[in-house]
């Protein structure tokens, strides 16, 4: 009698156990689904951004190269068109942050940086444990409870 009972519960225990780990991995895929959406999330909101910041920025560039031009064209003083080359470059690059390939690119370069300079992500005193983070949060408590100590 006593064998069937423990063959049940040794039974009932796996169905537990397998039905703790299912549940942890669904756990874990929500996690992950979340964590991702709100990644892209925050990158729509940045791409926008930029093309907000485009639409002032552009307006800016074309008042000033037209103000530039027309007052170089009559005080006949070319130096004042110097102002409207690294204007360009930023308007170049608010461009193709907004519209253009920039995402792409930076993305490559970040897989790059992963995969063959991967040395170069480590975290200064290393990836932060357990115990490093209670350590830290135990020094900087003031109450410190009687079981901690």
């Amino acid at each position: 009698m006593g064998f069937l009972l423990s063959k049940s519960m040794d039974a009932n225990f796996k169905k537990q156990q397998e039905f703790m780990l299912h549940n942890s991995r669904l756990q874990m895929e929500r996690q992950i689904l979340m964590q991702n959406q709100m990644r892209e999330r925050q990158m729509a909101l940045q791409i926008a951004w930029s093309r907000e910041f485009l639409k002032y920025f552009g307006t800016f560039f074309t008042v000033a190269t037209v103000g530039l031009t027309v007052g170089a064209i009559k005080r006949k003083k070319p130096v004042l068109l110097a102002p409207v080359l690294p204007l360009g470059f930023i308007f170049a690059y608010q461009m193709d942050s907004a519209y253009g390939t920039l995402i792409y690119r930076m993305r490559g370069e970040a897989e790059s940086i992963m995969t063959s300079e991967h040395d170069r992500l480590d975290l200064p005193n290393g990836t932060p444990t357990f115990d490093s983070i209670e350590k830290a949060r135990r020094a900087k408590s003031s109450l410190t409870s009687f079981l901690e100590k």
